[in-house]
């Protein structure tokens, strides 16, 4: 190391007492993060590319400063679906600090990261409070049955107003109106419930949608149903 003739000029001075870094909390403990292994935690971000075509929810479970759980959801650009499917294979294994200085692939992956990165090394996890913090594997339940994305897809024009695509229930194959127009309720096919009913032998395809189909709201009062994707 060098040092400029100033300070080797200097006369030396203790700097005092040194009692480390501020406590974090990490499920359930209050720790003094010194290394990269006394890090955990279970968290979601969000990030978005230049362009912000598309965004990333993340999703990391960190043990011992290692990724041991990564769940990531993107929307909004073809591309990054690919580039989601390698970072999946990239962040699992490796340290907090690897995860945050490597390419995702995609800039709204690498952002999502960089913003876990701030929630997990200040103590702002989901898990913070959580006394031995969450399974590996937690991260599925925001999935669901089925083990699909939470999507809501909603088109709309000042000409003629909105069409409802998709929403948590799934897929929108009917929209209910009534006699102003208003929307008052939806039909919809599950497809996460469709695809397991598929899979089964001897489950006809007429049949696996009758059992994936549900209705919201007042569907069956209105007065005009139609296709959100034709009319």
């Amino acid at each position: 190391m060098i040092y400029t003739k100033e300070v080797q000029n200097m006369c030396p001075v203790n700097k005092g007492a040194y009692h480390g870094p501020a406590p974090i909390p990490e499920e359930g403990k209050w720790v003094q993060v010194k290394e990269i292994s006394d890090v955990n935690g279970f968290t979601h971000g969000i990030g978005w590319c230049a362009p912000q075509q598309g965004g990333c929810k993340l999703t990391l479970n960190v043990k011992e400063g290692i990724i041991e759980e990564a769940l990531i959801e993107t929307i909004g650009c073809s591309g990054m679906t690919h580039s989601a499917a390698m970072a999946g294979e990239i962040l699992i294994g490796k340290t907090l600090l690897e995860a945050l200085n490597t390419d995702l692939v995609c800039d709204a992956i690498n952002t999502a990261m960089r913003e876990l990165f701030l929630q997990i090394v200040y103590g702002r996890t989901q898990s913070a409070f959580s006394e031995g913090g969450l399974a590996v594997g937690a991260s599925l339940e925001d999935l669901g049955k089925g083990l699909r994305s939470q999507i809501g897809t909603i088109f709309s024009t000042k000409e003629k107003g909105p069409r409802y695509l998709e929403l948590a229930e799934g897929y929108i194959t009917r929209v209910g109106l009534d006699e102003e127009g208003n929307i008052i309720g939806y039909e919809y096919v599950n497809l996460g419930k469709l695809m397991d009913a598929l899979k089964k032998d001897g489950v006809e395809k007429a049949e696996a949608i009758e059992k994936a189909c549900g209705k919201y709201g007042r569907f069956d009062e209105a007065v005009k149903k139609i296709d959100p994707r034709e009319e």
